[in-house]
């Protein structure tokens, strides 16, 4: 049996998020897994290192599944690629272990945010970015950054409703790059809770807004009320950039 590992980069503006459902071909797990189907004619399933909400993008998405079949993995790539609808792309194919998984073997992630901070909106990336058309105090929110840096329970900025898992993730980085009116959030860490980066990007614009003072951080760290911090930013400006292991 062989383990085969996907690096896949998606569009996922028109799809319900990363996980197949029952009801619907709109995920991109589903989309894969069709392909699979007809390329080996096995009955596939692949796990990814983890879900992206409806909407949300990917860069650098990585998933795994077993295969008996015996084609040479530059024809599995050329395949995906050619019958894969055109906003999902296999970037890259390998032969891993058989004790390779996507999703227990992830040591961290990366994700990035966009922010289209001008009045006037764009129309070229309207679909991979949030417009916020207010001044924004770009020391305020990097104080902010530096505030949700390191080990804490993030319970409180994320939309989980009761878990027996752990919520206490650590955030290596969190950095704020400005290129014109475009201003890119690039978050990395161990791990991140359901809705976890879209209500701290929430929280952040809030502070540099003025519409919150940077010291809710800390009260949201010490109470746990997802109410306190701020609201959860539309997906469609999120990417998954990338996933590690060792």
């Amino acid at each position: 049996m062989r383990n085969i590992k996907l690096t896949i980069e998606y569009d996922g503006k028109r799809y319900l998020g990363w996980q197949r459902l029952g009801d619907s071909d709109k995920t991109i797990q589903g989309k894969i897994e069709s392909i699979l189907k007809q390329m080996t004619g096995e009955e596939i399933e692949i796990t990814g290192s983890g879900r992206t909400d409806s909407g949300t993008h990917a860069r650098g998405q990585v998933a795994n599944f077993k295969t008996e079949h015996s084609m040479a993995r530059a024809e599995m790539l050329d395949f995906l690629n050619r019958y894969l609808p055109r906003d999902i792309v296999v970037k890259k194919v390998e032969e891993v272990p058989e004790r390779f998984h996507a999703r227990y073997n992830c040591v961290g992630k990366q994700y990035s945010y966009y922010v289209w901070n001008e009045q006037i909106p764009t129309v070229f990336d309207r679909n991979h970015s949030f417009h916020v058309p207010e001044k924004l105090d770009l020391e305020k929110m990097e104080e902010a950054c530096q505030k949700l840096i390191g080990t804490h329970d993030f319970i409180g900025f994320s939309a989980l409703k009761k878990t027996k898992k752990s919520t206490v993730k650590t955030i290596n980085e969190l950095s704020i790059k400005r290129e014109g009116g475009m201003l890119c959030f690039t978050f990395k860490g161990d791990g991140f809770l359901y809705k976890m980066v879209r209500i701290i990007m929430g929280t952040i614009l809030e502070i540099g807004a003025g519409k919150m003072p940077v010291t809710v951080i800390d009260e949201i760290f010490e109470n746990k009320i997802r109410k306190d911090a701020g609201e959860t930013v539309p997906a469609q400006a999120l990417f998954l950039d990338e996933v590690y292991y060792r």
